[in-house]
């Protein structure tokens, strides 16, 4: 029913050099497929045929691209279902949550193809009358994507949203741990008419695809999503030619609860509920939990409980809360924050183990840690699982300095009853992302991203749209 295969020049293809990639159930350990996985020559070939296929998708309507991309929302939604269970094979998410993300796919379709008719240009009154100003979008050209597994639908579609509703063309390299809902993403646009060369994906050896598009002045830009390591990489790499980037790199999101929370319980309950989605593997998960003194004990008693309460298992079940880290590498680095934490002395409250009864799957319990101090890993470093960090505080000054100490700037969470603290927090925390009362800071329609090293300009919103296209300034002198 769907192809599972590179997609280059409208044709569904295997590696170059017939490479292959054992893709893992991580609730399992089970081979899924084998997937095929190249390396440069694919992403060349690509990036060929995006720079053939952008001469005219580039010289098409905002119209006519947001037709193809509302053909490929439909498409999204009529197979959501079934998208969703292969998500969650390749990705150990619950069910529920990855059909919630392929819906939300749809969205950000319809978004940026409503959206793309509302990329104005301007005219600027000029100083003498003889002359004309005029300011208009076009296009950046190639563009590169490089996205990882943890949100596998989300993380390409506002990529491809935004730069298909540009006019650009696409080279999507999606991670190998979860590719195919990337070819799923692929078979809605091919299913919607999308010109050859237009969107194209590509699965492979991530260091020597992602230099073909450095070194390839043809792609403009180049869309990252992944560990900050790696995005100064891009960063260094894009120096020689000058290549665009979005940068959307890791968080250390401080989540500020204040005495004045009117039900410590709903708090507590909306707190591991968005710590412990998608395993903890979220890069706008509240990962440091500063909880004033006065309340700290009556919201850690509320979170334990219904910590204790989430059910671990394979997310094809219909009980499973929390499914499986991605892999087992993940799994160990997850185990070693905790361990190095609890020999510096922090206080295990519960969790900390691969759960006994799931002998199979990268599995790991939930956890709740108090005692947590600002020099201890799980406080300095991005977990990335599920591991929630306790950390009381008295003085308000005190805890924005506390939330603020930090590299990442991604996102951070706030949870108060009082305006001037509210607008105080909104103003002073450096973070990209403020969440006041609010606890899901993505939607099609505002602008996601970070400062500081969670990375450099945004998708999705006005801003995500405008960082696929160029500016340009045309002079027209002599008018009479």
């Amino acid at each position: 029913m769907y192809q599972f295969k590179q997609l280059i020049n409208g044709e569904w293809v295997s590696a170059h050099n017939g490479g292959t990639w054992d893709l893992i159930n991580p609730a399992t350990e089970e081979v899924i497929a084998a997937m095929p996985f190249g390396n440069a020559t694919d992403a060349a070939a690509a990036i060929d045929a995006a720079h053939v296929a952008f001469k005219t998708w580039s010289r098409t309507t905002p119209y006519q691209r947001a037709e193809v991309l509302m053909k490929a929302a439909d498409w999204v939604l009529q197979q959501a279902e079934n998208c969703a269970r292969i998500t969650t094979e390749e990705s150990g998410k619950p069910y529920g949550e990855s059909l919630a993300e392929w819906r939300s796919a749809a969205n950000y379709l319809i978004w940026f193809a409503e959206e793309a008719k509302r990329a104005y240009g301007r005219t600027i009154p000029a100083r003498v009358a003889s002359r004309r100003i005029s300011v208009t979008q076009q296009p950046l050209g190639v563009v590169g994507t490089i996205t990882a597994w943890n949100f596998p639908i989300y993380n390409v579609v506002r990529a491809w949203g935004a730069a298909v509703a540009a006019g650009c063309t696409v080279v999507g390299r999606p991670s190998e741990y979860t590719p195919r809902t990337a070819m799923l993403l692929a078979n809605a646009f091919v299913a919607a008419g999308v010109p050859r060369g237009v969107v194209n994906v590509i699965n492979g050896d991530a260091a020597s695809m992602g230099q073909a598009m450095l070194d390839d002045p043809r792609c403009r830009k180049i869309s990252f999503t992944g560990s900050t390591r790696v995005g100064k990489l891009l960063m260094a790499g894009a120096a020689k030619t000058v290549t665009r980037l979005s940068l959307e790199l890791g968080g250390n999101a401080p989540l500020i609860i204040f005495p004045d929370v009117m039900d410590v319980k709903a708090v507590a309950q909306k707190s591991v509920e968005w710590k412990f989605r998608n395993c903890g593997q979220v890069c706008v998960a509240p990962q440091r939990f500063f909880v004033h003194a006065n309340i700290v004990e009556e919201f850690t008693e509320h979170a334990l409980a219904f910590t204790k309460q989430i059910v671990i298992g394979n997310g094809l079940e219909s009980a499973t809360m929390l499914g499986p880290l991605i892999n087992a590498q993940q799994r160990e680095r997850v185990e070693g924050l905790v361990k190095e934490t609890v020999t510096q002395g922090a206080q295990l409250l519960t969790g900390g183990a691969r759960p006994s009864h799931l002998a199979k799957g990268y599995f790991y319990e939930p956890t709740v840690m108090s005692q947590v101090k600002s020099t201890m890993p799980v406080y300095q470093e991005e977990i990335f699982g599920p591991v929630m960090p306790i950390i009381p505080f008295t003085e308000t000054e005190e805890v924005l300095t506390m939330a603020n100490d930090t590299e990442y700037g991604l996102t951070a969470f706030v949870q108060t009853n009082d305006l001037n603290t509210s607008i105080l927090m909104s103003e002073a925390l450096e973070y990209g992302m403020i969440c006041i009362n609010d606890w899901l800071p993505a939607t099609a329609e505002a602008p996601f991203g970070g400062v500081k090293q969670s990375g450099v300009g945004r998708e999705c919103g006005l801003e995500g749209l405008a960082d696929y296209m160029e500016t340009k300034t045309t002079f027209i002198g002599g008018v009479s």
